[in-house]
């Protein structure tokens, strides 16, 4: 329960800090794209600092969450963000969630609670073992490497949604870095995980993965952004979770319902992005003169 709460309060977190971002990000000229220079305009932005402490309370509660229950569950549970996020919006603007809304937070429940009973993910090991994370590293630079290279090749929304699961995979990479780094705080105190490299691994890709989310935002809509972000995170998170930590699955005929699961979630994200809340919420303020 403590994992499941923690993992609740990092996607409430994410989910507002999305919203911010996207906001300072609307406001970044198409010149400063995959370049240094696009933090530096960022920084400039108070709203896009308060979206980074977001950033920072959510990097705590998923620290807390992954120290705590098998990353199969609770990288899952982040889908909620966007409509958690919409909702509360909503309340803070005295906005009515109209039907759309409500279709798309149906959606995005019902296939978050019939994907993770139906793939009952349990067991697995709290640190990986042995030379693991050698391939799982070197695959993960090779399918960043063709995301961000085709990415470069397009513009608009294709880039967005490309750049959308780059940044999905340097944030699932974040979690599973971060889960064998707490292991080795309980395993030898503060001075084993400040030593582990993983620890600084997860600093480092972390800071990728979030460039990697600005570009994304400044490229394209949330529509091409959300959803590849929400299932790539998560399904990412469980390929870690099942070869690195050796957590079960449920297959055979449980396939089914959980890609019906992946579907729901997928159709949800989408109605949610859409909505006049959505786009409300995302409007850029007028430009300074």
């Amino acid at each position: 329960m403590i994992s499941i709460l923690f993992a609740v309060l990092t996607a409430l977190s994410n989910g507002c800090a999305s919203v911010l971002q996207r906001r300072a990000a609307m406001r970044v000229p198409d010149s400063a794209a995959m370049r240094l220079s696009l933090f530096g305009r960022l920084l400039r932005q108070k709203v896009w600092l308060a979206g980074i402490g977001l950033v920072v309370v959510a990097a705590v509660c998923q620290a807390v969450a992954l120290a705590t229950g098998p990353i199969a569950v609770v990288q899952p549970i982040f889908v909620i963000e966007l409509p958690a996020t919409l909702l509360i919006a909503g309340y803070v603007m005295r906005v009515r969630a109209d039907r759309a809304l409500w279709y798309g937070v149906a959606a995005v429940t019902v296939g978050l609670a019939l994907g993770m009973a139906s793939a009952d993910p349990v067991g697995g090991s709290d640190t990986v073992r042995g030379a693991a994370w050698i391939p799982a590293l070197v695959l993960t630079g090779l399918f960043e490497v063709a995301l961000i290279g085709c990415a470069l090749r397009t513009r608009g929304d294709v880039r967005a949604a490309l750049l959308g699961l780059a940044a999905a995979c340097g944030y699932a990479l974040t979690a599973a870095l971060m889960k064998d780094a707490m292991a080795r705080l309980d395993d030898g105190g503060a001075a084993a995980l400040l030593s582990s490299w993983q620890l600084y691994a997860t600093a480092a890709a972390g800071v990728g993965a979030l460039f990697l989310l600005q570009n994304a935002l400044q490229a394209g809509s949330l529509v091409a952004v959300q959803p590849m972000l929400t299932l790539g995170d998560a399904l990412i998170s469980i390929v870690y979770g099942v070869t690195l930590f050796s957590e079960v699955l449920r297959t055979g005929w449980w396939l089914l319902p959980e890609l019906v699961a992946l579907a729901l979630i997928a159709a949800g994200c989408v109605r949610l992005a859409r909505t006049p809340l959505a786009a409300g919420t995302l409007a850029p303020p007028p430009a300074a003169r």
